[in-house]
């Protein structure tokens, strides 16, 4: 995949309050220029995950696309937030958690989240 500017780029569910509100946290701090955010309701991120294999129909976790590879669940989450300086240690120290609890913590929070944080009918970026 060719990143557009050396970017890269973050899959997220523009309809979901708490990936809105993770993506306007990373606009805010994480350096200028280094992620593009895309929708997965948007067109551009139906055709990411359609010619990576995902599911088109709904999001199970945030998608990071970097030029070491696609990262998902806790692993992508922790690399996103490490490009942060000021959170970079804090994703270290969390990286010692065991994957597999790592992880069963991210899906426990991704399948409760509309729930939990609500939906949200404007998303963070404009995708339509």
């Amino acid at each position: 995949m060719e990143f557009l500017e050396n970017k890269s780029v973050i899959i997220f569910d523009g309809e979901c309050n708490l990936c809105n509100g993770v993506v306007g946290w990373l606009m805010r701090f994480a350096p200028k220029d280094i992620f593009e955010f895309v929708a997965y309701q948007s067109p551009k991120g139906q055709f990411l995950l359609r010619e990576n294999g995902f599911r088109t129909d709904m999001l199970e976790t945030v998608i990071l696309f970097d030029d070491k590879g696609i990262h998902t669940h806790s692993d992508g989450f922790l690399k996103i937030v490490s490009s942060i300086p000021k959170w970079r240690l804090v994703a270290a120290l969390l990286a010692f958690i065991p994957k597999m609890i790592r992880d069963g913590i991210y899906k426990l929070a991704s399948r409760n989240r509309v729930n939990w944080f609500g939906e949200s009918k404007s998303c963070t970026i404009n995708f339509r």
